[in-house]
């Protein structure tokens, strides 16, 4: 089962804020480093720099090529995936997590 990707992969994703409406992660993948699978919600990422991402997604067993350039800003819809640095350079992204409101 997917999970918190700080908690299983403290090596590539740190917290650096948190309240009751957002998550704010760090994200930094030397080249061709690779993740585990885990999980976000729906979630808006910064690109710090240029990346070439590979995104594996098991549920549909398929993968998608993410390139951006350093300054992008990407909606990312939540859910299950395990991300690979393609590149020959290392990258960073900031990704503001959203919190769903408790009903």
């Amino acid at each position: 089962m997917a999970q918190d990707p700080v908690k299983v992969d403290a090596k590539h994703y740190t917290v650096e804020f948190e309240n009751a409406q957002v998550r704010v992660l760090r994200i930094k993948y030397g080249p061709h480093e690779k993740s585990v699978m885990h999980r976000h919600p729906n979630a808006v990422a910064v690109f710090m720099t240029d990346s070439n991402t590979t995104l594996y997604v098991s549920q549909r067993r398929s993968s998608a090529v993410i390139n951006s350039k350093a300054g992008e800003t990407l909606w990312t819809p939540g859910g299950l995936h395990l991300p690979e640095n393609t590149g020959d350079q290392p990258f960073e992204v900031i990704l503001v997590e959203l919190k769903s409101k408790p009903r």
